[in-house]
């Protein structure tokens, strides 16, 4: 179990670094200055989002970490009852896989400048993303109609955690998709636009390889 959640702390480091690593090489803020007539200042200003992203994502990491923890230390108890895992879950990993696809090829789009396929990936990354949240809850409700439920398992009640902790994170992302998505639609600025779809990307990828792993760990631990 050790070995295990050593193996998942390296692992979501070395990620949370790519993506940092790969938010700076992109430096949006450049491309902001290139066509921003207001001066140093106005790009600049774009690096506190930059870094207030790293931040959250390095807190986040942990929080999933000290929760992957707590889950192994209280499985070993007696009172823990394995319980048989939806086999909707492996749906919904493919339906955030194809959200984050999504939120990648609008990365793309917007690099490029193509304003009509930002707003298409922006709509797709969205129903796949609802999707996924939709089918989670759906997951919830076939492990209740199986009779597994009970209120004195904490194998159920850290099922829920999990799931409904990345859940929230989830939603809390699609507040700024929804931002974007509705910046793109009115025509704004389309390098705010193209700001927040970096933004979007580089959390979605997170968010599905947090995922990828909190659902490792579930697995494994039903066997």
């Amino acid at each position: 179990m050790t070995t295990a959640l050593v193996l998942l702390s390296a692992i979501m480091a070395v990620v949370v670094g790519w993506l940092v690593r790969k938010t700076l090489n992109a430096s949006p803020w450049v491309e902001q200055r290139s066509v921003d007539a207001t001066g140093r200042d106005a790009a600049l200003s774009l690096l506190p989002v930059q870094v207030g992203l790293w931040v959250f994502l390095a807190v986040a990491t942990s929080l999933f970490a000290l929760l992957v923890a707590a889950y192994h230390m209280r499985m070993v108890e007696a009172d823990w009852t394995d319980l048989p895992l939806p086999n909707v879950l492996w749906l919904n990993t493919a339906v955030l896989v194809l959200a984050s696809v999504a939120m990648q090829w609008t990365l793309v789009a917007a690099r490029r400048g193509q304003a009509d396929v930002v707003r298409m990936g922006l709509v797709s990354a969205g129903v796949f993303s609802f999707a996924f949240l939709a089918g989670q809850v759906w997951a919830w409700q076939q492990l209740n109609a199986s009779g597994h439920y009970s209120a004195l398992n904490p194998a159920y009640a850290f099922f829920i955690l999990l799931t409904a902790v990345h859940g929230i994170h989830l939603l809390g992302g699609l507040v700024v998709w929804a931002r974007a998505t509705v910046r793109a639609a009115r025509g704004a600025d389309f390098n705010k636009v193209r700001l927040s779809v970096e933004l979007c990307t580089v959390y979605w990828h997170f968010l599905l390889v947090v995922w990828a792993c909190l659902f490792a760990v579930l697995l494994y631990s039903h066997r």
